[in-house]
């Protein structure tokens, strides 16, 4: 009972849900989460060093991904820019996928309360009534935001509304419904 006690108490501890998380599990993830991301920009450690003129180093952003050194929030904000994605993109998801760790399940493809995801690899080969006009209005959407990663693309709240209307459906069956078209980035991949 003591040591339970003390890992779900201790400082390195943090819950999430009905899971204790440690420091060093969130470390781990994030480290993954900035390796995604480096991989979807199709780039090495080298290619980082070399094109932040030394400013990320291979050595350390390699730390960073294997979870051995911990980020700092100006620093994760910098490598964020730097990759030009979204903070919070860098951040690991908190809840859904504890949860998926912890019973080994395939994660649903969205969860109530988790960023709308599009997988714009996906949608090449979606087909349905809608596709063509949801196509169109992502690519609007990509060159508002001069956003062409070509991999995925984040929906903001109004854009799900747009969503919504060309799906017929309410906002919040939009995302769910976007699921079933499998145009969805899963918890787990995302």
């Amino acid at each position: 009972v003591a040591k339970s006690f003390s890992r779900q108490f201790s400082p390195e501890a943090k819950r999430s849900g009905d899971h204790v998380v440690s420091d060093d599990d969130y470390s781990i993830r994030l480290g993954e989460r900035i390796r995604v991301i480096r991989r979807q920009k199709r780039l090495s450690l080298q290619d980082v060093e070399a094109r932040s003129e030394a400013e990320f180093k291979a050595s350390v952003l390699g730390a960073y991904e294997r979870g051995e050194r911990a980020v700092s929030v100006p620093r994760l904000h910098r490598l964020a820019e730097f990759y030009d994605v979204p903070v919070d993109q860098l951040l690991p998801a908190a809840d859904a996928e504890v949860v998926v760790e912890a019973v080994g399940e395939e994660p649903p493809a969205w969860v109530p309360g988790q960023k709308v995801v599009i997988d714009l690899v996906a949608m090449v080969d979606a087909v349905g009534p809608e596709v063509e006009l949801i196509r169109r209005y992502l690519g609007i959407i990509q060159v508002k935001r001069q956003d062409f990663n070509g991999r995925v693309l984040t929906i903001r709240q109004d854009d799900l509304q747009a969503l919504a209307a060309i799906l017929a459906t309410s906002v919040g069956d939009a995302a769910p419904r976007l699921a079933e078209m499998g145009l969805l980035r899963s918890a787990a991949s995302s």
